[in-house]
């Protein structure tokens, strides 16, 4: 992979995982299941599309390079059954943060946890990616999907041949790799997700695992500044800062990152497309996002880019202040870069328990920026609305937008 044009993991979901490779030997062609060790360790994410695959150390990887054997333990296998179909409004993003915090309280670390059930023919594969992304956030080796019908209609998407479809098919049909309606694998262990009861949902302050309503977030916030759930304690004042020749107020709570990221959510065009169109109507109705929030977008391919400018949504994106900064991990990572000088001096003054809001994979303390100290994993549009509010106070569920999108200025 030429430099600047993706993260490895996302352009092997789009381009280069075959599901099942062949190769001729001697005189007969054989087939065989792809599968992959990478260095990363959201190499999890190919299980979406049936490749079973995993993150390693570098010495593990470069002895696989070298056509030696990667050794392991057989490991417990964890059925996950998917039922029902995802509401409307209701994004990937949540269910994955769902699905985080269950597998995490049942506990799988060295474990593989496979999907099955009847749900998964409301599952697109994009949403299987991102869930099979989050494999070590629930801590299991791999999450995987079988393959099925709607493995092959994204080969075919992503421009995969009609020979390599039909190979995939053919093959998992012959091996018994098939998932057919009503498949009841034996597992160690299984549970159970009903689709329809997932609900909008952040993770934070400083876990991917802690998941929280939307409408639970503003009383999540005030117990991490040690402020009373029933209102009743006092918020430190806002502090007064200048920027670009304009006078404003940094409160607590300001959200002051807000960065569509990570290969978990920018493989999902029915999360970056929600963001984008929330992106348009914001614009049409004249908001802003509020001068403290440093925005950004960073996909994971430029293939991102292409279908968001062919929808003619990055100007939107753009006048909101998620211009693109690159491709590749960014703020997951702390790539989010400094604050402007006001944003951190302000901060620093009134020792303000602040925010960032980002579609990422980690959010631990420190991690996202030092001045940073609650951080919140939540799908690109609830980034958007994040940058909009301005405030992780902001009850996104209840509050009117006349109220959240008033008062930014000191006065």
């Amino acid at each position: 992979m030429p430099p600047g044009t993706g993260i490895c993991h996302q352009v092997n979901l789009e381009y280069l995982g075959q599901a099942v490779w062949s190769e001729l030997q001697g005189n007969e062609w054989v087939a065989y299941p792809d599968t992959l060790v990478g260095t990363d360790s959201h190499t999890t994410m190919i299980n979406g599309l049936g490749v079973l695959g995993w993150g390693v150390g570098g010495i593990e990887a470069e002895a696989a390079m070298l056509g030696q054997p990667v050794s392991m333990l057989i490991p417990d296998v964890v059925g996950f059954k998917l039922t029902g179909k995802l509401r409307e409004g209701i994004t990937a993003t949540d269910l994955v943060l769902t699905v985080t915090q269950m597998l995490r309280q049942l506990g799988v670390v060295g474990k593989f946890v496979e999907f099955y059930g009847d749900g998964l023919d409301s599952l697109p594969l994009a949403d299987r990616a991102t869930i099979a992304n989050m494999a070590p956030e629930y801590g299991a080796t791999c999450g995987f999907f079988p393959i099925d019908d709607v493995t092959l209609s994204y080969m075919r998407l992503s421009g995969r041949s009609d020979e390599q479809v039909a190979l995939v098919e053919a093959y998992a049909k012959a091996q018994g790799m098939w998932r057919h309606t009503g498949d009841e694998p034996v597992f160690s262990q299984t549970l159970a997700l009903d689709m329809g009861d997932v609900e909008a949902s952040l993770a934070g302050p400083k876990r991917p695992q802690d998941r929280v309503a939307l409408g639970n977030v503003p009383k999540a916030f005030n117990a991490t500044t040690e402020l009373e759930v029933n209102g009743a304690g006092k918020a430190k004042p806002a502090v007064a800062f200048s920027l670009n020749g304009e006078q404003y107020a940094l409160p607590e709570g300001a959200v002051v990152i807000a960065a569509i990221t990570s290969c978990t959510n920018t493989s999902n065009p029915s999360v970056l497309m929600a963001a984008g169109l929330l992106a348009k109507n914001a614009v049409a109705r004249g908001l802003k996002p509020k001068p403290w929030v440093k925005a950004s977008l960073a996909p994971g391919s430029k293939v991102v880019s292409e279908y968001l400018a062919y929808a003619g949504l990055t100007p939107y994106l753009d006048q909101l202040g998620f211009n693109l900064v690159g491709y590749g991990c960014t703020t997951c990572i702390g790539n989010s870069g400094p604050l402007p000088d006001p944003i951190e001096s302000a901060i620093k003054q009134g020792d303000l328990t602040v925010g960032a809001v980002l579609s990422g994979n980690r959010n631990f303390e420190g991690r996202i920026h030092p001045l940073v100290k609650t951080n919140w994993l939540a799908s690109p549009p609830l980034v958007v609305a994040y940058a909009l509010a301005g405030n992780m106070t902001v009850d996104l569920t209840q509050d009117p937008w006349e109220k959240i999108v008033r008062g930014d200025r000191c006065t």
